[in-house]
């Protein structure tokens, strides 16, 4: 079996990015297609089979209707396709250079888990919370139960002499305006639970943000707690492109690409998760990923070309970085609650000790607010009950019905508005004051 751990390190170790994209299709020789045209896009790729939505919630009848009436769906059904069909797909395409991650956004991952283990796969991704309160209303409390039992099917997996891989999605709550602090903490505590289910393969997510400074800050803080956390374990970071509402034009959407491969790499991630020019219109085709995949690869080796080695990387254990402090303060106040993490997960959301800003989830309490300051920094403006008093301010600007539109669409005007962002963008002007002057890019 390909283990996933080793062959991010392995890439590392040579000084490459391991760039990966979001893709997956219904039709299997498309799905085929694409794995192998991901293949052999770049130096150092990971390939990626993401679920449908049926399958997601597990409505495996909705999808198997989908199929036989020839209805495209918005991703692989991998338990409604026979094993056979599935090895088809597989066959000669993972190899030790090569591995593949289902990707899936389920919080009952259950069957999910046993289909990729019967096709000889072992990399997934997802997480408690992570894969329940942006997905649906699925109480918390079986998204926790579901993902002991699937972490505890893929640490049975090491038994057969594989060496199964989780990547947590907790660094990308919500895709943005979830200050770093709180996706860090998020990505680090699923990390917990992931090893004492058993895993000893591990990465931990972060998706960028409004800030590059800040986003590095995340990373490296990320790093520690990962060093801090989980000791003997093989662990990794993993960047996002940017999630949120992304640039509709094709040089602003290269442009942010190619900062988040510098952010990885300058922060010291060792996995980029890529987006493509289509994101802002519709779902990307295999050539626009293969296309987004040689920009990332080709932006991250510049990047450590000019990188003066690891220090380029910073030093996680001494530098002052107040997302640490925060992300610290979060995870301390968590693994307090119980000596069970899944219990204390819970017993957090009830006390509002994790909470989510804008996330409409039951279980979520829904007392924080954040809001992007003048440095272009992604700040809380209301804390409500984390217990980060110490570490950040309580209140910040209140953020009006237009400075939330102004938020969502800060990063997507400021890349559309110049073909070479870092030129002319000023880093340090926050959307309050790009919205005196950008009226006329507004869509009401």
């Amino acid at each position: 079996m390909t283990s996933f751990g080793r062959f991010v390190a392995a890439a590392r170790a040579r000084g490459a990015l391991v760039v990966q994209p979001r893709m997956g299709f219904s039709e299997p020789a498309r799905m085929r297609a694409g794995l192998l045209a991901t293949k052999r896009a770049a130096d150092a790729v990971a390939g990626t089979l993401t679920i449908d939505s049926y399958t997601r919630v597990g409505d495996e009848p909705a999808a198997v209707r989908a199929l036989n009436e020839d209805v495209s769906l918005n991703g692989y059904p991998i338990t409604s396709y026979s094993p056979h069909t599935s090895q088809w797909v597989l066959d000669g395409v993972p190899d030790p250079s090569f591995p593949v991650q289902v990707r899936h956004g389920s919080a009952g991952p259950q069957r999910i888990v046993a289909a990729l283990a019967r096709l000889g796969l072992t990399a997934t991704e997802g997480g408690p919370v992570s894969y329940c309160l942006p997905y649906g209303r699925t109480p918390l409390v079986d998204s926790v139960r579901n993902w002991q039992e699937a972490c505890e099917q893929l640490a049975a997996l090491r038994a057969d002499g594989a060496e199964p891989h989780l990547e947590s999605f907790g660094g990308c709550m919500l895709g943005q305006l979830c200050p770093p602090g709180l996706l860090v903490a998020i990505s680090a505590l699923e990390g917990v639970f992931f090893h004492r289910a058993g895993l000893r393969s591990i990465s931990l997510s972060y998706t960028q943000q409004t800030s590059p400074e800040q986003d590095r800050q995340a990373v490296r803080a990320l790093r520690r707690l990962a060093a801090e956390l989980l000791p003997d374990t093989d662990w990794h970071v993993v960047v996002y492109t940017y999630m949120g509402v992304y640039p509709r034009t094709r040089h602003g959407a290269r442009a942010l690409l190619e900062r988040s491969a510098e952010l990885a790499v300058g922060a010291g991630a060792h996995r980029l998760i890529v987006k493509t020019a289509a994101e802002a219109h519709r779902i990307p085709t295999v050539a626009e990923n293969v296309e987004a995949l040689r920009i990332a690869a080709r932006a991250a080796a510049r990047a450590a070309a000019t990188a003066p080695g690891d220090a380029a990387a910073g030093d996680p254990d001494t530098a002052d970085n107040p997302v640490y402090a925060e992300a610290r303060a979060l995870v301390d106040a968590v693994l307090d609650l119980d000596a069970d993490l899944g219990s204390a997960l819970l017993k957090a959301f009830e006390r509002g000790y994790l909470d989510v800003p804008y996330c409409l989830h039951p279980d979520n309490a829904g007392r924080t607010r954040s809001h992007i300051d003048a440095a272009g920094r992604l700040t809380w403006s209301d804390i409500g009950a984390l217990p980060i008093g110490r570490v950040a301010g309580r209140r910040g600007a209140r953020l009006t019905a237009a400075g939330l539109y102004d938020a969502l669409t800060y990063v997507q005007r400021r890349y559309d508005r110049t073909p070479d962002h870092r030129s002319t963008a000023d880093p340090h002007r926050g959307p309050a004051a790009e919205h005196a002057h950008d009226h006329d890019l507004l869509e009401v």
